[in-house]
C-alpha cells in the first residue's frame, strides 16, 4: 500500500504522481469572525434546550405579545419556566414587560436571523 492510497484523486491530480499531495486552493469555506461566532454560539446555546426552544417557538409564533400565563404549560414547573425565559432574554431572543400581575413577552425581530450567517453546504 502506498502513502497516496488515502489521498483524494483531486489532490493527486494537483500534486502529480510520486510527489507529496498539495492542498487544493479554495477548499476551506468562509470563516466566521470571533465576535460573530461568540454571538451565534450564545443563540444556539439558548435554543439548544428543548424547553427553551418550545418557549421561544410559542413566543415567536404569536407574532406579538404573549402573556406568561399563556405559555407556562410546557411540562415543567413555573419557576423552571421563569429560568428558561430569563435565559432566552439574556441571549437577546426575547424581551418582556411587567403589567400589573402579569409579564408579557415578545420575540426580538432580526435576532434569530443571525443564524442565516452560518455557512451552508
Amino acid at each position: 500500500m502506498t502513502a497516496t492510497n488515502h489521498v483524494p484523486e483531486q489532490l493527486l491530480r494537483i500534486s502529480g504522481p510520486g510527489t507529496a499531495p498539495v492542498c487544493a486552493p479554495g477548499t476551506v469555506g468562509d470563516e466566521l469572525s470571533p465576535a460573530l461566532a461568540e454571538e451565534l454560539a450564545g443563540l444556539l446555546k439558548a435554543l439548544a434546550d428543548p424547553v427553551r426552544l418550545r418557549l421561544y417557538s410559542r413566543i415567536a409564533g404569536a407574532r406579538g405579545e404573549v402573556c406568561v400565563c399563556d405559555i407556562q404549560d410546557v411540562g415543567v414547573s413555573q419557576p423552571t419556566v421563569s429560568h428558561h425565559l430569563r435565559k432566552l432574554r439574556e441571549a437577546g431572543l426575547i424581551d418582556c414587560e411587567r403589567r400589573g400581575t402579569w409579564v408579557y413577552y415578545w420575540a426580538l425581530p432580526g435576532r434569530i436571523d443571525l443564524l442565516d450567517q452560518l455557512p451552508r453546504p
